[in-house]
């Protein structure tokens, strides 16, 4: 079953016929008092009219922007209100408001281990909103708890099915925020649908490794920052090397053997990945007893 739209008879005119009714009432009795000495048989219908009044107004519900007044009779769904401002139903009818407007949560941070294994913490903002009041109702005991169990057992999931971080081309947590987000959006939403609730936005708030892992995990993410970094000097070194024979070659500056060309490609490779400076040793070529 779903929601049934039942916004009932603007209020205002009940209000103001049931004023001039009681208002009515009181005249006539008064009346009555004045010209009649045997009361007797107007106190019955005066008391009728009363309670016919007093019924009427009893149906009279007051609406707020952006909320829903789920009716009931006798244990019986008979409709949800969502029209604004004071308006008018059976006065038999329970009338049990479910805020439509749209709220977020933060999830506690979650320890879980993800896809390879290592302890993480993990949390996630989730933004949502009612928009179908019979499933929210009736077919959750409290669908409030309800997103929040649901939301951090989709967070606790998504966790387990992605890698922190990697070096290959996986989706990580760290490196997919958008793919990520649109999953966990998805499943929040699945385990969600039977609530009457609509997620309209899902993303990580916080993501780090666990405290007991943190320092290791950190050691190693420098030491391939490292690796990368060296990489990336030796490759532009092979170049440069490369570059400089070829201009050596091409002007006709020297003509270099191959023991000579092994040496120089060394002493230039030595020059250019180190990291301290180089104190170069100048050769002469000054032998024994020449001046």
């Amino acid at each position: 079953m779903v929601e049934t739209r039942r916004d009932g008879m603007p209020g205002i005119v009940i209000l103001v016929l049931g004023i001039i009714l009681f208002i009515i009432n009181i005249l006539v009795f008064i009346t009555s008092i004045i010209m009649a000495e045997d009361l007797w048989p107007l106190i019955p219908l005066t008391v009728i009219a009363g309670i016919i009044i007093v019924g009427s107004m009893i149906g009279l519900f007051m609406v707020d922007p952006n909320e829903g007044k789920v009716f009931q009779l006798f244990g019986a769904y008979r409709g949800t209100a969502r029209q604004p401002g004071l308006r008018w139903t059976n006065p038999f009818y329970s009338k049990n408001g479910i805020s439509l407007r749209v709220r977020n949560f933060e999830t506690g941070r979650i320890k879980v281990n993800d896809r390879r294994g290592n302890p993480i913490e993990i949390a996630a903002v989730v933004v949502w909103r009612v928009v179908d009041t019979y499933e929210a109702a009736f077919e959750v005991d409290d669908f409030e708890n309800y997103v929040h169990i649901q939301s951090e057992a989709a967070v606790r999931n998504l966790a387990t099915a992605y890698a922190y971080d990697a070096t290959d081309d996986e989706l990580t947590l760290t490196a997919n925020t958008a793919e990520v987000s649109q999953q966990l959006n998805t499943e929040i939403q699945e385990r969600l649908e039977k609530a009457g609730v609509e997620v309209q936005e899902a993303r990580i708030s916080h993501l780090a490794y666990a405290p007991e892992i943190a320092a290791a995990m950190l050691r190693r993410q420098q030491a391939y920052a490292v690796v990368d970094a060296r990489k990336t000097i030796v490759e532009g070194a092979v170049g440069m090397v490369q570059d400089a024979l070829d201009m050596l070659s091409d002007r006709q500056i020297m003509s270099l053997e191959d023991e000579h060309r092994s040496t120089l490609v060394s002493n230039l490779l030595v020059v250019l990945t180190s990291e301290n400076s180089v104190q170069p040793v100048v050769n002469t070529a000054v032998g024994p007893g020449q001046s």
